[in-house]
């Protein structure tokens, strides 16, 4: 599995744990359809929801004019995720992290979300 294909699937399941009382797992589950788990994906899946106090904290520390808990789920779920991948994978590119995040940002979010995602992360590096 690609990458960028990973992130979406991530994306999907963490937006699943957030949206719905689902575990972890059944929602990495639902995404595959059937398909192996792809290492990178579960990998990113449990680190996200494992570090998530610690990156909504810096998540938060790098927001002008918001606070955490206004930002749609969208938009958590695609920080969150960079965020993580800036931190904790050192074989991601911090540029190449914010550059997935805006276009997962466009593809599942509103109009503006990949912009807001690009500040947000451009002020995080």
């Amino acid at each position: 599995m690609k990458r960028r294909t990973a992130r979406e699937k991530a994306f999907q399941a963490l937006f699943q744990t957030i949206t719905s009382d689902i575990e972890t797992d059944e929602a990495i589950a639902h995404v595959v359809e059937g398909q192996e788990v792809d290492e990178f994906l579960y990998d990113l899946v449990h680190g996200v929801i494992q570090n998530r106090d610690e990156l909504d904290q810096w998540i938060s520390d790098n927001l002008d004019n918001w606070t955490f808990p206004r930002l749609a789920k969208v938009e958590k779920t695609v920080l969150r995720m960079a965020a993580y991948e800036m931190r904790y994978n050192e074989d991601v590119p911090s540029q190449v992290a914010i550059n997935e995040a805006i276009e997962l940002a466009k593809i599942f979010g509103e109009d503006e979300s990949g912009k807001f995602v690009n500040g947000v992360l451009s002020k995080m590096v």
